[in-house]
């Protein structure tokens, strides 16, 4: 305590260790906490999730794609040279091989309680711990030491939102993805495809839903006409978030890793990449194969 170590005297030095409590040495547990609300990233998400209208039943459908498509992405060899063994881990420990809908269904809702709560800790993505670098650099420095292009950052933009007053927290990447799409002159379906961060399976479907609707296109966006559906055959065929984890400042160099290689190994094509964030905003980019 500052007041006990400036103080000169022997009594005035314990006088503030005397007003320590039972309660002052109660273990505060980690938490994700929006400050301007008080609200959970997962509170906030399942009144996005209300608001949109998603069901349980798509959320936890998204939730075992991503799981089975990570699964599969393991078994075929495509994490081999994305991933660094460290301590022993070789693997992403999070991913539930045999998990089914049945199990997932089974699961209770953890940030709304009641009848009315959808989001699980199986549609939810889990906060793991983890690292990630992306090497960027000109094409003229890359061929100079000979370093092979995986692929070319085209586009990018970062947008906020006012999640206080109007928007949800996580859906920022709404508008990010939309601006983007101006500035390159494309469309959303113009991709090979789409990584896009499942910070919970209802901020994913939400964002999908934004995106086809025509009053939200066209109150929020500044767009005539809704952007449309993508083709979900093409969004995280190598697993997301729900089934790899998020770990905080390391997601969005993996899903742009993840994209590059997809892009470098199919010899062409176009990708989209979009990352919601905490405080409201949204980091999306374009990359092509070189």
């Amino acid at each position: 305590m500052l007041e006990s170590f400036h103080a000169r005297s022997l009594l005035g030095r314990i006088r503030p260790w005397l007003r320590l409590r039972p309660r002052h040495f109660k273990p505060q547990l980690p938490g994700v906490v929006e400050p301007r609300t008080g609200l959970s990233m997962g509170q906030s998400t399942e009144a996005t999730a209300k608001e949109f209208e998603i069901s349980r039943e798509y959320q936890d459908q998204l939730a075992l794609a991503s799981h089975t498509n990570a699964a599969a992405a393991y078994e075929a060899g495509f994490y081999d040279d994305l991933v660094v063994p460290f301590a022993g881990a070789e693997r992403d420990n999070n991913i539930r091989r045999d998990t089914t809908i049945e199990k997932l269904g089974k699961l209770k809702p953890v940030f709304d309680r009641s009848a009315a709560g959808t989001l699980t800790a199986g549609n939810s993505t889990p906060l793991t711990d983890g690292a990630a670098a992306v090497l960027l650099a000109s094409e003229d420095w890359a061929r100079a030491k000979n370093l092979p292009i995986s692929a070319y950052l085209s586009y990018c933009k970062v947008s906020a939102v006012d999640f206080i007053e109007r928007d949800g927290l996580l859906m920022a990447p709404a508008y990010a993805v939309s601006d983007m799409l101006k500035t390159a002159g494309l469309r959303l379906q113009d991709f090979d495809y789409y990584e896009i961060h499942e910070a919970f399976a209802a901020q994913t479907i939400a964002t999908l839903k934004a995106w086809q609707s025509e009053q939200f296109c066209r109150e929020r966006l500044g767009r005539q006409q809704p952007l449309g559906p993508i083709d979900l055959a093409r969004l995280n065929v190598k697993g997301g978030s729900l089934a790899i984890g998020h770990p905080f400042a390391a997601t969005g160099a993996r899903v742009v890793a993840n994209m590059a290689k997809l892009l470098a190994d199919k010899g062409s094509g176009r990708g989209l990449v979009s990352v919601c964030t905490a405080g409201g905003m949204g980091v999306t980019a374009i990359l092509e194969a070189p």
